[in-house]
């Protein structure tokens, strides 16, 4: 069987694109080099994403550059039509007609084109032979996205490319130095015995909405929800640790502000504030696999780990919201209050306490 350049591409070479903006930028070029007018080209894929319902892609033939496109998942920001990005770019386009296939299966991905002048009969056809080549290549990827998109929203960004890059296996891991954060609800226990299901579930959300996207906005990952707590790390990158502590102080703070925010809007709904505590610490810990021989849980352990729990634990017995170490402490010039030295339990040594000013 002889077959055009584009479509033995796309049966030899084009699953091992690295992405769905190279697939599409490389499938356009050989489509030109194989006669085919075009103008621009538009590739949308569903996604498997708590915020992103689509992605589209769009390419413009003149420069080869490719821009994306997000459609939000109904709760997320606001949603838009089905493969309605890509469509609304190809018509804007000034040229001819635009060529459209959903590729694979009816509800597979939408691969759409479009000329400097009307397409010809047998480039419509070229198209359509382009689209079925593709339903392979496409699904790979697709695959591989769909892997990784649930690993990074199960497992965050950082441990899922470690997850990833290394074999199935839990006596594999590594030593890390980060500035960690344990935070978690106060009287949690209380609020989930006297409040319907839904409703504690809904709180929940909202307080993991604050400290997780605290967390993030500062370069940290969340590593576990651990019940109504979170573990989340900033991971030291360069030779001093100064900037992940400054990251960990600053999502802490975001994360005061947000929870004073939430708290107001639930005093207008008759709801009762949600308090927390947060502590921070900088330390080494075991970031890997852990857990039984067929069922693995990647998490970080260590005593810097454990001593960050039991600090949090005095946040609400010295009337603060957010403490820290003294080892955290020292690597950052934020105004602090010096809390002196407690024993915390089942910690060898005292730990010097600090705390962030109560506004």
């Amino acid at each position: 069987m002889q077959l055009s350049p584009t479509l033995a591409w796309l049966v030899d070479a084009a699953s091992d694109s690295p992405g769905a903006d190279r697939l599409l930028a490389e499938l356009g070029a050989h489509l030109v080099a194989d006669g085919v007018p075009l103008a621009a080209g538009a590739l949308t894929l569903d996604v498997p994403h708590p915020l992103i319902a689509k992605r589209t892609w769009l390419w413009r033939a003149e420069s080869g550059r490719v821009i994306e496109a997000l459609g939000f998942a109904p709760g997320g920001l606001a949603p838009d039509p089905p493969n309605d990005a890509g469509r609304r770019w190809l018509r804007d386009i000034a040229g001819g007609d635009a060529h459209e296939d959903v590729v694979g299966r009816p509800d597979g991905p939408l691969l759409g084109w479009i000329g400097p002048r009307p397409f010809t009969t047998d480039e419509h056809e070229q198209l359509r032979q382009a689209a079925r080549f593709a339903a392979t290549p496409l699904a790979v990827l697709a695959a591989r996205a769909t892997l990784r998109a649930t690993l990074d929203a199960y497992l965050g960004k950082r441990s899922a490319e470690r997850v990833l890059a290394a074999p199935l296996r839990r006596d594999l891991g590594e030593t890390i130095q980060a500035a960690l954060l344990y935070a978690d609800l106060r009287n949690f226990t209380a609020l989930s015995e006297t409040t319907p299901p839904a409703d504690v579930i809904a709180a929940l959300d909202a307080w993991f909405d604050r400290i997780a996207g605290a967390v993030h906005a500062f370069g940290g990952e969340v590593l576990k929800f651990i019940g109504d707590g979170v573990l989340a790390i900033f991971p030291v990158v360069e030779a001093s640790p100064r900037g992940a502590c400054q990251a960990a102080l600053r999502a802490a703070g975001a994360a005061r502000a947000g929870m004073a925010h939430l708290n107001e809007e639930r005093r207008h709904l008759g709801l009762p504030p949600l308090s927390f505590g947060a502590a921070l610490h900088l330390g080494e810990m075991l970031w890997g696999n852990i857990g039984a021989a067929n069922r693995l849980d990647f998490t970080a352990i260590g005593p810097a780990v454990n001593l960050a729990s039991r600090l949090e634990g005095l946040c609400k017995p010295l009337g603060r919201t957010v403490l820290m170490s003294g080892a955290l402490a020292a690597e950052t010039d934020m105004p602090l209050v010096a809390l002196g030295s407690h024993s915390l339990r089942g910690i060898a040594s005292p730990c010097e306490v600090f705390a962030l000013p109560e506004t």
